[in-house]
């Protein structure tokens, strides 16, 4: 009946800053009766982009928007410069409580404002291994960002056991994640 696909992707860029492109469509397997006329099956009711460049620190310093199909032409695309407002905020820190006091509801788009919630961990993805040391943490000697991030990388679990062995804490708790990278509240 239906497919929303979602594409992130994190470009390197020569002067240590980051573009991220995140893509969103909506298309139908059939016609559809929309309001402003029909949408013929296989045309895109939604695609959206959401442009960002960050620094390696995940601050946003600039972004924009662009609405390429939509139901309500002349309506849907007329958010002008509102996703400018990202600017400022930082992926790793507070970043989806920013979105939604910055762009829920009439001050943007519902589509382009709920994509910006995949944002952080694709570039978080794209970060590991390359910008963040995944295996040996930092030079302050803390634990790599991913340790006790999740159920399988807890200290004290034989995942962390076998591939971190540096890490592993033998049935210790941890008060909190490492500081090697800003800790990723549960409203990022």
């Amino acid at each position: 009946m239906h497919r929303r696909a979602i594409n992130v992707q994190v470009y390197a860029c020569a002067d240590s800053t980051y573009e991220v492109e995140a893509e969103l469509s909506d298309i139908k397997s059939i016609d559809v009766p929309l309001a402003s006329g029909v949408r013929r099956a296989g045309e895109p009711i939604h695609d959206m982009l959401l442009h960002l460049v960050i620094d390696a620190q995940f601050n946003i310093l600039a972004a924009r928007s662009e609405t390429r199909a939509m139901p309500y032409v002349g309506a849907c695309d007329q958010h002008g410069d509102v996703y400018e407002r990202l600017v400022g905020l930082n992926l790793m820190r507070g970043f989806r409580l920013g979105v939604k006091d910055r762009l829920s509801g009439t001050k943007g788009c519902t589509h382009l404002t709920e994509m910006c919630q995949v944002i952080p961990t694709a570039v978080l993805q794209a970060f590991a291994g390359d910008v963040i040391d995944t295996r040996q943490g930092n030079a302050a000697g803390d634990a790599p960002f991913q340790i006790d991030r999740c159920h399988a990388l807890r200290r004290e679990g034989a995942t962390v056991q076998q591939y971190y062995p540096r890490w592993y804490r033998n049935g210790e708790a941890v008060d909190g994640p490492s500081p090697a990278v800003p800790a990723p509240s549960s409203s990022f």
